[in-house]
């Protein structure tokens, strides 16, 4: 696919990559395709990073019909830039589309929109390590009126960050977090958006992440709606328990966002032998595992920290030691296989891994 590309006549200066902080600093340009019901998706392009016009009636503000993927692109020891199984998040795109009655975004529009907008800002992707260039893919109803139904005109935008690590590390490996159980507010219920990639699941979850602070805990342990009993997400990313010689992971039901490092853990898993269940855990039983010496790790895994090692949960005001306290060999493993392959340092046996070729230089010229 080919997008007109307008290249900025102000170019930022590129921040310090041993000072990156996650998702301040945006590069000089972004992607933007349009939506109208009747010709359906138009007009792809890559024109300079700024402020979008937007009527004050427009259906995103005031009915929330929104979605957005995370992903990152990484720079190789040789140079090539990586990104790691994107169809997944183009996939999970469209079933969070399909949820919000929002247009289908086809995967190899999707694919290659990042890819165009990666190769552009390729200077943009920080070479230390622990940094990468963090995607958003994202898309929102600017039809202007106020009216509780779905709009007919859409953007589908992509802006890119240069990142650093989420999650401080430390000489002895990850660095562990912890977590407050929270068992008033909840994340997702049956039959709502718990599955799809929008901003409502997030701003509803600040109120919590508040109490956690509180606390003295990073991130919030998410039960689920209808007990609040069995655990289900970490913060904003999916939970691992090991417990004995069983690595345990809530099953993905409809309230639990589909993570690709999920996927990528659970198959990993596999492929080593190491026993995984995709079952429900209530978090009584957590506790009860820690008190019996068998709770031997706890980590959570996402696109912006990989793999996050649990170090302590707050439960009922009293404090749970997860293992030693440090991170695990089974979340330390996985962390170092999953990001020696997204950046190329481990060969990717997977096949997970795409190259974002030169692939733009041509065309780059002809639009100019």
């Amino acid at each position: 696919m080919k997008f007109n590309i307008q290249i900025t006549n102000s170019p930022k200066e590129k921040p310090n990559p041993n000072t990156l902080v996650f998702g301040e600093k945006f590069t000089d340009h972004m992607f933007i395709m349009d939506y109208d019901a009747k010709k359906g998706w138009s007009d792809g392009r890559i024109v300079p990073y700024g402020p979008i016009a937007l009527e004050p009636a427009a259906a995103v503000f005031h009915y929330g019909q929104e979605l957005f993927e995370g992903m990152k692109a990484y720079r190789a020891q040789d140079g090539r830039v990586l990104l790691f199984r994107p169809y997944m998040n183009a996939e999970r795109a469209r079933k969070s589309a399909d949820r919000m009655c929002m247009p289908d975004l086809d995967p190899e529009m999707f694919v290659e929109a990042v890819k165009a907008i990666v190769d552009l800002e390729r200077d943009w992707i920080p070479n230390k390590p622990d940094t990468s260039l963090y995607i958003r893919p994202f898309m929102i109803a600017d039809d202007p009126f106020l009216g509780v139904h779905a709009a007919k005109h859409f953007k589908f935008i992509i802006i890119c960050s240069p990142v650093g690590a989420y999650f401080s590390g430390s000489n002895e490996g990850l660095m562990p977090t912890s977590m407050y159980v929270e068992e008033e507010y909840v994340r997702a219920a049956m039959g709502g958006v718990g599955f799809a990639k929008v901003g409502g699941n997030y701003g509803s979850s600040m109120k919590a992440q508040e109490k956690a602070s509180a606390k003295g805990c990073d991130q919030v342990l998410w039960l689920d709606a209808l007990e609040h009993s069995f655990a289900e997400e970490i913060g904003a990313a999916n939970a691992f328990f090991v417990i004995d010689d069983e690595v345990i992971t809530p099953p993905l039901l409809g309230t639990i966002l589909p993570g690709i490092t999920r996927n990528s853990v659970i198959e990993l898993l596999k492929k080593w032998g190491i026993k995984v269940a995709e079952r429900r855990l209530r978090i009584e039983d957590v506790a009860k595992a820690a008190e019996h010496g068998s709770l031997k790790e706890i980590f959570a895994s996402g696109t912006a920290a990989v793999i996050s090692p649990i170090g302590k949960l707050v439960f009922k005001d009293k404090e749970i030691v997860v293992g030693d306290g440090k991170s695990g060999e089974i979340a330390n493993r996985l962390y170092e296989a999953l990001y020696g392959m997204q950046t190329g340092r481990l060969k990717d046996d997977m096949g997970w891994t795409m190259e974002v070729e030169h692939a733009l230089q041509a065309s780059r010229a002809e639009s100019l």
